[in-house]
């Protein structure tokens, strides 16, 4: 069982990274559009949305959250699959439960911003890359529940054996 679970666990966390990596990307992108073009865009708006930094002059009102949601899910999440690849590569209990407990936050943060890409498809209109980073979004929050609960497994497993 020891085996099975080393690399379903290893094989989840380099999956994560890709996906959190795809995700933290697009995110990114989705920023810096927003960035260069709010001195234009956001030129004739009120005042109170003039105040925001950033104006994001693509999407819908759940567009801002979503997408800084999302980087901030990305960007741990990274930080989680590489850790978690050292954590599962040492194999003993303090490890694995250390990657379990940070799988876990990520999970929580990652299912934040699926909620948020959810409200965007619920209020409607958004362009293609956008909708390519919902479905990651979602994506990764499925692929994130099934490693967190392979990792606690393995913890479990592993505080059983010693």
């Amino acid at each position: 069982m020891a085996s099975g679970s080393k690399s379903a666990a290893l094989f989840l966390l380099f999956l994560n990274l890709v996906l959190y990596f795809i995700v933290a990307t697009i995110a990114s992108w989705a920023v810096n559009h927003a960035i260069e073009r709010s001195r234009e865009t956001a030129s004739v708006l009120s005042l109170p949305a003039r105040i925001f930094p950033i104006y994001f002059p693509f999407g819908n009102l759940a567009t801002g959250f979503f997408i800084i949601f999302s980087l901030l899910a990305g960007v741990v999440g990274m930080a989680t699959s590489i850790t978690g690849l050292n954590n599962v590569q040492q194999w003993d209990a303090p490890n694995l439960n250390a990657a379990t407990a940070s799988s876990l936050l990520t999970w929580s943060l990652t299912l934040l911003a699926m909620g948020l890409a959810c409200k965007e498809i619920d209020l409607g209109w958004t362009d293609s890359n956008l909708r390519t980073l919902e479905v990651m979004t979602i994506i990764v929050s499925g692929t994130q529940l099934i490693c967190t609960g392979t990792l606690h497994d393995a913890a479990a497993w592993q505080r059983s054996q010693g």
